[in-house]
C-alpha cells in the first residue's frame, strides 16, 4: 500500500541513534553527518518505489558528499514478514548497487518511530545543526525508473542547505511503500 510522507517540520531536531550497518560497523548520528548537513533516507529492499530510484539515489548521495552533506539509509521493515529486507539481503543490495553511504538496520523499529518515518523511501534532510530542512522526494519519478534528466529535488534542496543553511519552503512529499511495522510491539 502506498503511503505519503508528511510536510516538513522546519527545524525539528534529528533524533540520535546507534545502528549496525551492512559493512559490519555501527554508526551514530554524528558519524554520518557531513560538515554542511545530512540526509537520512528510510528504504527497504523489496519496495518498487525504492527499486526505481536506486541508481539516482546513489548518484545524488555521491554528488552531495562533494557539498559536505553526509548520507545514510535505514531499513526498518519487519524482516519476519518481509525476509527480503533482512540484514543479509541488505548487505547484498548495498554491494550490488555500490552504496557510497552506510545502510543501517533498525531491527526494533525504534529509529523509524523516533523519526516519524512512514514510507520507503522517506527522506529527511538536516542542516549542519541537525535541524530538519527537507522532507520531500528524490524527484518526480514515483514508481517508474524515470528519465535521468528529471529535476533533482532532493539534491537541489540539500545543495541550498549546504550553501545557506535552509531548504526551499516548497517541497513535494515523498511517496512509497508503507513501512512494514511489527505487530508484536
Amino acid at each position: 500500500m502506498a503511503a505519503t510522507a508528511p510536510v516538513c517540520d522546519f527545524g525539528w531536531p534529528a533524533p540520535s541513534f546507534t545502528l549496525p550497518a551492512t559493512d559490519g560497523k555501527t554508526y551514530g548520528l554524528g558519524d554520518v553527518t557531513g560538515p554542511n548537513g545530512l540526509v537520512i533516507v528510510f528504504i527497504c529492499n523489496h519496495c518498487p518505489f525504492v527499486k526505481a530510484i536506486l541508481g539516482r539515489l546513489v548518484r545524488d548521495a555521491r554528488d552531495l558528499a562533494g557539498h559536505g552533506i553526509g548520507f545514510a539509509a535505514i531499513s526498518s521493515n519487519d524482516v519476519t514478514a518481509y525476509p527480503q529486507d533482512s540484514s543479509e539481503n541488505m548487505a547484498i543490495l548495498a554491494r550490488e548497487e555500490g552504496f557510497p553511504f552506510p545502510y543501517l538496520f533498525d531491527e526494533d523499529q525504534s529509529v523509524a518511530r523516533a523519526y516519524g518515518a512512514v514510507c520507503t523511501p522517506d527522506f529527511f534532510g538536516f542542516d549542519a545543526g541537525h535541524g530538519l530542512q527537507y522532507r520531500g522526494r528524490l524527484d518526480a519519478s514515483g514508481m517508474n525508473a524515470g528519465p535521468t534528466d528529471l529535476r533533482r529535488e532532493l539534491y537541489e534542496a540539500m545543495v541550498q542547505v549546504a550553501e545557506t543553511g535552509a531548504a526551499p519552503k516548497e517541497q513535494v512529499p515523498s511517496m512509497g511503500c508503507s513501512i512494514k511495522w511489527k505487530t508484536d510491539i
